[in-house]
């Protein structure tokens, strides 16, 4: 097809998303499972973002993981790709037996796997809407303009970065699923980006003076194989000698636990453990590295030029095979020495010929200036006395990582709140919509965190859970049209979106013992997050039978009277009064 063509051609959707990583990718399932016609523009060859292109495929979850704390979508996702090396691969009789398939055996993670499959997988997903067109993906492809007709966002132009091929989409609803938020300057939607002051938050770890340059180091990872016996020592990168003295095991030994941390450098991230496969093609371990040695700290590239940005790229990526060197020729050796040359480089593992990943894993974007912007005391341990966070009315999806993870900054040695504790909190809608485009969305590390809260919010399962969340908002818009904004801003449309959610498989409100599948999932998290049960414990308790004073409480908070049964039990209860609520709710 002509660029001319392209340039001309108008394609007609219901919701346009802006990246197509992790977030986009949910949101484009979320949306398209909901009945509109969508289109993703994701500027990589890959889709899936931190664990596919980025090279992040072990997950950042949290202890409950197994058992509940994310959407029935994001499970579908964990449970695909262990069922795709039960099918395509020969492991082992020990681990074909495991409840919760981990490939690489990483302790960073319960599931720790190949780019390549989560690739495979989130394809798989999208397949029986891409099949038909009513999901349309275009990769190694960006938006470069946003029009306007008054508020609303209804036009963009999207170009491909290797032939330069032009089409404009008009779509209904707008997300930005970018990993850097680059579609609110291009739709000049108001942002925040890097450190914000104690003036502007009034957070007690903020600091007295903001810095947009002061942003969260990006990292390129990498993919090794250990080959024992094995020479695969590269050329001495440049700026080798520059680097080396940020380059260190931490503490770690390669291979050894006999440390403090009782864990080893290699298994951190290592996405195969050959002794888990009965399979030639997994002869050796393979790891994927992505440590503090390799975190880019050099330059912030939020809003910096293109030639400044590439070039902070480049010394990204330097500093990357600069610790590959290291360990490869300097790293202290377990058996004495130094220097591991048994590391192989592997570039097939993200496709790329570099052997690094297709684009850095980006730990802070810009932050859209929302309707409610989610700061320290919201989250942080000391500011809530009760098992979870502050409880937001309006939440769609909860969240958890147990601490503020803030890294290495640009340009400062500043770290604000990092190492919190955090409870388990919720995503407020408020968070993800703005006054100054109706029917914009942001829909991944984008929405309205600070520069300390970012910190928490950033995970896997938490973007996850933004942009399947951001997806089912936008279906919803389109399907009742009206914006995303009104339903953020309406009561009743609130409800019967939060209500669309739980049915879903996503939850509203922590309960550590419901998975998405229980039978009292969707009762517990919509009568959770209305305050009609009001337990402070994180379980719910499914099973336990329901004690007077606790019916009698809920049923007040319903304003609804169920007859008690002296036999039920709080699901049976909760199930019978979610059942009154809806009626009354429908009158």
């Amino acid at each position: 097809m002509s660029r001319e063509r392209l340039e001309r051609e108008l394609i007609e959707a219901d919701v346009l998303i802006a990246g197509g990583g992790l977030g986009g990718t949910a949101a484009a399932l979320a949306a398209a499972s909901g009945g509109c016609r969508v289109v993703v523009a994701e500027p990589t060859e890959w889709i899936g973002g931190q664990i596919t292109a980025q090279g992040v495929s072990c997950l950042d979850e949290h202890g409950y993981i197994e058992k509940s704390g994310g959407t029935g979508l994001y499970y579908e996702l964990r449970e695909r790709i262990r069922q795709y090396y039960r099918e395509h691969y020969q492991l082992s009789p020990a681990v074909l037996a495991q409840k919760h398939l981990n490939p690489g055996g990483g302790w960073v993670s319960a599931l720790c796997f190949e780019p390549r499959v989560g690739l495979a997988v989130l394809q798989q997903m999208l397949a029986p809407h891409t099949s038909t067109g009513q999901v349309v993906v275009y990769t190694s492809t960006t938006v470069v303009q946003v029009e306007r007709d008054g508020e609303r966002l209804n036009r963009a132009t999207l170009q491909n970065s290797t032939t330069g091929d032009l089409v404009r989409v008009e779509a209904k609803v707008v997300l930005d699923a970018t990993e850097l938020g680059d579609l609110m300057p291009l739709a000049n939607i108001p942002y925040n980006s890097g450190m914000e002051s104690f003036a502007q938050t009034g957070e007690p770890s903020a600091p007295p003076y903001s810095d947009r340059e002061v942003v969260q180091g990006f990292t390129y990872p990498f993919a090794v194989e250990f080959c024992p016996g094995e020479n695969h020592v590269i050329p001495k990168p440049e700026r080798y000698e520059e680097n080396k003295h940020r380059y260190s095991f931490r503490g770690y030994k390669m291979f050894g636990t006999d440390t403090p941390f009782g864990q080893s450098f290699w298994t951190y991230r290592r996405i195969i453990a050959a002794e888990n496969f009965d399979d030639q093609r997994y002869p050796n371990d393979i790891a994927l590295i992505n440590w503090a040695s390799n975190d880019y700290d050099g330059g912030n590239i939020i809003d910096a030029g293109p030639g400044l940005a590439a070039e902070r790229h480049r010394e990204a990526k330097l500093l990357s095979l600069g610790f590959l060197y290291w360990l490869q020729t300097e790293a202290p050796r377990d058996d004495g020495g130094y220097g591991y040359p048994e590391l192989k480089l592997r570039p097939d593992i993200l496709g790329t010929a570099d052997g690094l990943a297709q684009y850095p894993y980006i730990r802070e974007s810009r932050r859209l200036q929302a309707f409610v912007q989610v700061r320290e005391e919201d989250v942080v341990v000391r500011y809530n006395p009760g098992p979870r966070a502050r409880l937001w009315p309006d939440s769609v999806g909860i969240g958890l990582y147990y601490y503020i993870d803030v890294h290495n900054c640009c340009n400062s040695k500043l770290r604000p709140g990092s190492g919190q504790r955090v409870r388990p909190f919720q995503i407020p809608l408020r968070s993800m919509v703005t006054t100054n485009a109706p029917n914009f969305i942001a829909a991944a590390k984008n929405i309205g965190t600070t520069h300390i809260t970012n910190g928490t919010f950033r995970l896997h399962p938490v973007e996850w859970n933004i942009g399947e969340s951001a997806g089912a908002l936008a279906a919803y818009a389109v399907n009742n049209d009206i914006d995303p904004l009104s339903v953020a801003l309406d009561s009743k449309h609130l409800r019967n979106y939060q209500l669309d959610l739980v049915k879903r498989g996503v939850p509203l409100i922590w309960f550590t013992d419901l998975h998405p599948s229980h039978e009292v999932f969707e009762a517990a998290n919509y009568l959770g997050v209305l305050r009609i049960i009001d337990d402070r414990e994180l379980e719910f308790r499914p099973d336990e039978k329901i004690d007077p004073g606790t019916a009698k409480r809920w049923s007040t908070n319903a304003a609804c009277e169920v007859p008690l049964d002296e036999s039920m039990t709080r699901k049976d209860y909760a199930q019978r009064l979610y059942e009154a609520v809806l009626v009354r709710e429908k009158e």
